[in-house]
């Protein structure tokens, strides 16, 4: 879709900080963080929801390698995940570390590798 952010970051049209990427999902920092590392997870492919993806079992895969990379990084065993779809029209999964999460969500450099490192 043309006009869809997601899209634009798949596309590396808008710059992202990502965490992950495979042939069909992608992982980058919100840039309005909830709490330090907070991540959405999408497909690259474009549907509208969640529900909608295909693969939606790789899709949590993904999701959960996320939340769990994110445990490591910000030593917390609390990570919460949110999918709702009416922020951006672009199916997305929220995985963030709660608040009593490690660091400063605004470290958006720092944060994105701190997960890439527990990713591996």
């Amino acid at each position: 879709m043309d006009d869809c952010i997601f899209c634009k970051i798949v596309a590396d049209e808008i710059p992202a900080h990502k965490v992950y990427e495979d042939e069909d999902f992608i992982a980058f920092l919100d840039v309005h963080p909830h709490t330090v590392g907070h991540t959405q997870v999408i497909p690259k492919e474009h549907h509208r929801w969640v529900w909608d993806v295909p693969n939606v079992g790789a899709y949590f895969e993904v999701a959960r390698k996320v939340a769990l990379a994110q445990r490591e990084a910000f030593n917390t065993e609390w990570i919460l995940s949110k999918i709702v779809g009416d922020e951006v029209p672009h199916a997305h999964i929220w995985v963030f570390p709660s608040n009593e999460a490690k660091g400063e969500k605004d470290d958006f450099a720092e944060n994105a590798e701190k997960i890439r490192i527990h990713l591996a």
